[in-house]
């Protein structure tokens, strides 16, 4: 079995955002506030990156569509979706997550971080699903427009 490689490279990068941003967790948890700084900031870092990949995948060489059985499409597509809202949810509220701790803006901060990382969490667990369904469990669609890779038309 052959992986594609940048979709492979870019769901490690939101897989390795998610896993830092459980170890700044328990950092803050232990009040190891230095560390859950920089560990977030690695958390953020990691994330651009996999959008940097993610984006420009998209728009120079598109998405791929479903290319699973026909029966399980309206499914996946549902799932996908979910993930997508996920994401952007996520990713606004990870940005202001970010900007509360640095502004030290600490009462607000305490109350998103915890939202936001149990959303950008399932927003990892779900981009896996995501890539497992389209590259590993089976084999993947066209490479075509969003539009149509997401909605099929």
């Amino acid at each position: 079995m052959s992986l594609p490689i940048l979709p492979t490279i870019s769901t490690s990068f939101i897989v390795l955002s998610a896993i830092t941003v459980a170890i700044g967790w328990v950092q803050i948890k232990q009040r190891k506030i230095e560390a859950h700084k920089k560990t977030m900031f690695f958390a953020a870092i990691f994330a651009i990156i996999f959008f940097v990949i993610y984006a420009s995948r998209t728009i120079f060489i598109g998405n791929t569509s479903f290319g699973g059985p026909e029966s399980i499409k309206i499914y996946y597509t549902i799932f996908l979706i979910f993930h997508i809202t996920l994401a952007t949810v996520g990713a606004v509220m990870g940005i202001f997550s970010l900007w509360t701790g640095y502004k030290n803006k600490l009462a607000r901060h305490r109350m998103l971080g915890p939202i936001t990382s149990i959303i950008w969490f399932f927003t990892a667990i779900t981009g896996v699903a995501v890539y497992l369904l389209l590259y590993v469990f089976y084999k993947g669609g066209e490479t075509t427009s969003v539009i149509k890779a997401i909605l099929g038309f």
